[in-house]
């Protein structure tokens, strides 16, 4: 089989709100192919008919609970987590006047407010990278500069006074508009973009403004460091040294190399951050047919070469014919010790192998860890890691290792959803856990525990898991220990995929209440943010309660819910992504791919009280471009996020460019803001 390299100019079908242009960068065009979930497991419940009634009010508060160990991306003791937010449940009232949808080429925020780009592509992160030059790009420069198409952002206190350590995943590349037309090799492209992935570790300062952040320079910081697709890591957990792990360069199986599509992540209590390996597929070429043994694991997880990013031409590990053992050492979750730059990532097996968005970690109460994660694919599935062994609360040296060990002693579970099986006006159920590996055996029929921890997708399969709507960020809410999921969109639900009370906008006719047609729904196409709250609030539980707290698009439309409030006062939301929390408790909201025809933003909503469901637009992102992170500081007075493919629209050229955001140049450059509020109060109060 020949690769097909991704074309200069992209020309496959969009989905949602996407252009053509980003389903090819991001993700090799996945959505224009059946989604690779056709295992057909029944939903454990009352399947709904498909027609969607009108919805009533919601009544009902959110209960209190647990304490975890992060807050708002800093690290925290979880017997003090509640405390550290400084604010309570009762201040979370959110007064910011929205922004309104629109089409600009700027970061637009409320008024009150400002914002300034701390890091952009191309800007010197450690001290022997030239200053950026788009005309003389080398793969040399670009290991030392800021990455491209940023996404998760992590911001760790050093320990010295008004400095942190941002840390930023570079997603993907979009070499139409990076590279100008001529000057630069198809394979000189590739060189440069396989240093533009996975990490980079800046050391940041306060700025001049309370709640502004700049840039520590390269010369007085220690702290700075690339992390690329080369960057050596080792692989741990029950799967390392597996003979599916061993390549013709590391016939061990335990030292694999770079870390790409990195998507969201997470950072830990003690203080690290992990990463998700997402849309690994589509950089791997198949240049003269693949092994037989492999076929049915390729094609679960789309790795097919059918329209690749052609890297296998500049270094072999990338052409599955072959190395056909080289894809089975990317999707994982990725543990980086950023206050170490000498330190080698370590990919974690023992959370499994799939398109991961992220994995955020909540302490309980006995002190087990537990890590929430989505395969960000449609169909595909919710998972839950909760470690043996428990966190000890210590900057000891011996506490420290104990704590990185953590993630490889445990059990790895799925999700399968139930509905209550009641037309009322809500959907909502319980849902169970089910088991799939432990570090020491496979709870799997017919599958080893390397095999399930290889193809975990296949895992969850074979015990029923409730296939859901693309699951993106599953984090957790530092004060309520409650979970929430971001369930971007699905436009085969309905047709591929059966509807389910969990699941329950497919392609269906609106009615009202008296039966008669209003309009046709072709699928999810805007998203739904669940709300899941574990038996007696402890992660270790092997039961949950759901409820879908808000059912995203136009307020306008019969279909939508915000948790039962009033929808003439929230501002339309569409494809809800990634998601963090303030210290008050409201829960922040990033969109990727807005489908109701405006630019991706921010949007805050209270949980709690008279306004829970009451969705604000905070900002919007510009043209082209999807907003990452968020993250709101421990503070609560600054707003982290990460501009990710600015001008990533089609037809848009390096020459011709659809934006040119941050405006420093005649072409674009993904970069991370900060917005606060100009008289230095707490952000959204």
């Amino acid at each position: 089989m020949t690769p097909k390299p991704l074309p200069l100019i992209a020309t496959p079908g969009p989905r949602a709100g996407r252009s053509r242009m980003t389903c090819t960068f991001r993700c090799g065009n996945a959505c224009a192919h059946p989604a690779p979930n056709r295992s057909g497991n029944p939903y454990i419940g009352d399947l709904l008919s498909g027609v969607v009634a009108r919805r009533t009010v919601l009544r009902g508060a959110a209960a209190a609970g647990a304490t975890v160990g992060v807050a708002a991306g800093v690290v925290t003791s979880p017997s003090t987590a509640a405390a550290a937010t400084g604010l309570s449940a009762a201040a979370a009232a959110l007064t910011f006047s929205p922004v309104a949808p629109n089409k600009r080429d700027n970061v637009t925020v409320p008024v009150g407010y400002d914002y300034d780009v701390i890091v952009k592509w191309g800007d010197r992160v450690l001290p022997g990278a030239p200053a950026f030059d788009a005309y003389h790009q080398t793969p040399e420069a670009q290991a030392q500069q800021f990455g491209y198409n940023c996404d998760y952002v992590s911001v760790l206190p050093t320990g010295e006074r008004g400095r942190a350590l941002l840390v930023v995943n570079n997603e993907y590349t979009t070499e139409t508009i990076m590279f100008p037309e001529g000057d630069y090799s198809d394979n000189d492209i590739r060189r440069i973009s396989i240093q533009a992935h996975g990490l980079s570790l800046v050391e940041i300062r306060r700025g001049s403004r309370p709640g502004s952040w700049e840039r520590v320079p390269v010369a007085q910081t220690t702290l700075n460091r690339r992390i690329t697709a080369d960057t050596p890591m080792r692989i741990v957990g029950p799967a390392a040294g597996a003979k599916r792990l061993r390549t013709s360069y590391d016939p061990t199986g335990r030292h694999a190399l770079g870390t790409f599509n990195n998507c969201s992540g997470g950072t830990t209590p003690w203080g690290t951050v992990l990463t998700g390996e997402e849309n690994f597929n589509y950089y791997f070429d198949i240049s003269d047919g693949i092994a037989p043994r492999h076929a049915e694991s390729y094609e679960r997880y789309l790795l097919n070469g059918e329209e690749t990013r052609g890297w296998g031409q500049v270094d072999p590990r990338f052409d599955l014919s072959q190395e056909p053992n080289e894809p089975f050492r990317v999707g994982w979750i990725v543990e980086v010790d950023p206050f170490d730059p000498e330190s080698t990532p370590r990919k974690h097996t023992l959370l499994g192998r799939f398109k991961h968005e992220g994995a955020n970690i909540r302490v309980g109460p006995a002190g087990h860890v537990a890590a929430y994660m989505g395969d960000d694919e449609k169909g595909e599935y919710m998972y839950k890691f909760v470690s043996r062994r428990r966190w000890r609360d210590s900057d000891s040296p011996a506490a420290r290792r104990h704590n990185l060990r953590l993630l490889d002693e445990g059990t790895l579970y799925v999700a399968r959803f139930n509905g209550d099986g009641t037309r009322d006006d809500v959907y909502d159920g319980r849902g169970k856990w089910i088991p799939l590996a432990s570090d020491t055996e496979s709870f799997v029929d017919g599958m080893t525990l390397e095999d399930v921890l290889i193809d975990t997708r296949l895992a969850g399969d074979a015990v029923g898991a409730t296939s859901m709507d693309r699951p993106e960020d599953v984090d957790v809410h530092p004060q309520t220990g409650k979970v929430y999921a971001a369930l971007t969109n699905n436009d085969e639900r309905g047709i591929g995929f059966p509807v389910n009370e969990a699941n329950p906008l497919g392609h269906s006719m609106i009615r009202d209440e008296l039966g008669e047609p209003l309009y046709e729904v072709k699928g999810n196409r805007n998203g739904y943010v669940m709300e899941l709250t574990e038996a007696d609030n402890d992660p270790r539980s092997t039961t949950f309660g759901w409820v879908l707290m808000l059912v995203c698009g136009d307020p306008e439309a019969p279909e939508t819910y915000f948790a039962g409030y009033p929808k003439d006062r929230v501002s339309p939301i569409s494809c809800p992504d990634n998601l963090a929390f303030d210290p008050a408790g409201n829960l922040w909201i990033a969109t990727d791919g807005n489908a109701l025809g405006s630019n991706d933003g921010m949007f805050a909503v209270p949980l709690t009280g008279a306004q829970r469901g009451r969705v604000r637009q905070f900002l919007t992102v510009p043209v082209g471009a999807e907003n990452c992170g968020p993250l709101i500081s421990r503070d609560g007075r600054t707003v982290f996020a990460a501009v990710q493919h600015p001008g990533e629209v089609d037809g848009a050229t390096f020459e011709d460019p659809a934006s040119t955001w941050p405006h420093t140049d005649r072409f674009p450059r993904p970069g991370v803001i900060c917005a606060y509020r100009v008289d230095g109060g707490r952000i959204g109060t």
